[in-house]
């Protein structure tokens, strides 16, 4: 996802400095015309800092390690998080930049890494109106459009980690759906042509379904261990607010079940491999 974001920005003409813990992806931008950072530190040097990690332990590394982005920023710099974290995560961020007189805009993003390549992302977007203002014309430069979701940040990870619950939810349902129709001799794939070219229309089931339907799971767009992660980011939003979810903790079990058999890297549409498998299926 950060490559083919940077790649954007360069394109755009932004001058662009990158860091990334397996440096040779980080030296792949260099030809590119981005200056490569041998640090998160070396990284700072810019009005903005962006950062794209896997969970919320990555970005605290990052952010609050020894040496860390947090003590390395000058006042003013902006930091942009589009990594899919949890809401509290994003309160504690706001409150430990504004400590320094630095600004923090959460922008988690809706999308797969071919989006991101294309430019096709969509953009939350959520902080200080300034800060947000002086980041849009990147952010423009990433994704096809930027949703404004208000003055606090941790909004835009409330609507990413939601968001990211109603595809997990919609893969368990082409899942099940899909184990019934393969155990009662129905083509999957013409069931898929059926719901979503006339019942209903929608991209994302387009793309699921049409993976779910070949058993194609790998190279993987989002890796499954990484939806589990988003499922347990929803249940623990929703036990702040005292909103139960009870499909989410069939999906908690679900995405865990599949890691325990070995399938935390494939595509998270790969939970359908799971429920599958529960049905007696083979590949």
């Amino acid at each position: 996802m950060g490559l083919g974001m940077a790649r954007n920005l360069l394109k755009t003409g932004h001058e662009v400095t990158v860091y990334n813990r397996t440096r040779a992806k980080a030296e792949a931008l260099a030809a590119e015309g981005a200056k490569v950072a041998d640090s998160p530190v070396e990284a700072c040097g810019g009005e903005a800092i962006f950062t794209m990690l896997a969970d919320d332990a990555a970005l605290e590394a990052v952010v609050f390690g020894d040496q860390g982005i947090l003590t390395a920023a000058a006042k003013g710099l902006i930091h942009v998080s589009m990594s899919t974290i949890s809401p509290a995560l994003s309160r504690r961020l706001a409150v430990a930049h504004a400590e320094r007189g630095q600004g923090y805009v959460a922008a988690p993003v809706f999308g797969r890494p071919e989006a991101a390549a294309a430019a096709k992302l969509i953009v939350v977007a959520a902080g200080k109106a300034e800060s947000v203002e002086r980041c849009r014309p990147a952010l423009e430069a990433i994704g096809q459009k930027v949703f404004d979701a208000g003055a606090e940040p941790d909004k835009a990870n409330l609507i990413k980690v939601s968001g990211n619950f109603m595809i997990a939810s919609m893969l368990e349902t082409l899942g099940e759906v899909f184990a019934v129709l393969r155990k009662s001799g129905v083509d999957p794939k013409l069931f898929l042509e059926i719901v979503n070219g006339n019942l209903f229309r929608s991209p994302v089931y387009e793309l699921y379904g049409k993976a779910i339907a070949e058993g194609r799971f790998e190279p993987a767009g989002f890796k499954l261990r990484l939806g589990m992660k988003d499922v347990k980011l929803a249940l623990a939003a929703a036990e702040e607010v005292n909103a139960p979810m009870p499909l989410g903790s069939l999906l908690r079990d679900h995405f865990l079940s599949g890691v325990a058999r070995g399938y935390g890297d494939i595509d998270w549409a790969g939970l359908s491999k799971v429920i599958a498998e529960d049905a007696g299926l083979k590949d």
